[in-house]
């Protein structure tokens, strides 16, 4: 498993293509979970970096946390709506971990009123989830040709072209 930053580390055009288009969506993904009945569960999510690690923290109580609280793998996928994929999309696989540090909760509340005036400051979080991948994939089109790259932990990201 890698942080984000180990991952980005290694698997920098992965990572390059999942910031794009985290960041042209306005942050929008989707996050598939697993329901307590065993199907797949997509939800709307905005992840956010903060201090080198991505965060899967949204309004407490949705069934998407109770999901991950059950079961803690996750899919988050890019938001697409080009159906010809022009920008590439992106990912990622791996395990949430539940970080209950309330210090860590506070700074996380301040970088986010500062950078985008959304004022959980003082608040308590409920479940504050750190994102720890365990694989990742991204498709782009580059000179006409499909491409699609490949990382698992521990080896560098491979590209297969049709």
């Amino acid at each position: 498993m890698a942080t984000w930053k180990e991952f980005s580390e290694a698997a920098p055009r992965i990572a390059s293509v999942f910031v794009r288009r985290h960041t042209a969506t306005g942050n929008l993904c989707m996050l598939g979970t697993l329901r307590s009945d065993g199907f797949p569960r997509i939800s709307p999510m905005e992840p956010r970096f903060f201090e080198d690690q991505l965060w899967l923290i949204g309004m407490p109580n949705t069934t998407k946390f109770h999901d991950l609280a059950r079961d803690p793998r996750f899919c988050l996928h890019t938001a697409t709506v080009d159906t010809h994929v022009s920008d590439g999309d992106a990912k990622l696989f791996g395990v949430v971990q539940d970080v209950q540090d309330k210090v860590l909760h506070q700074r996380f509340a301040e970088a986010l009123f500062e950078a985008t005036g959304f004022d959980l400051r003082g608040r308590e979080f409920g479940h504050f989830y750190a994102a720890d991948l365990t694989s990742a994939s991204a498709v782009e089109f580059t000179d006409g040709r499909l491409e699609i790259t490949i990382w698992k932990p521990g080896e560098p990201e491979r590209v297969v072209r049709k």
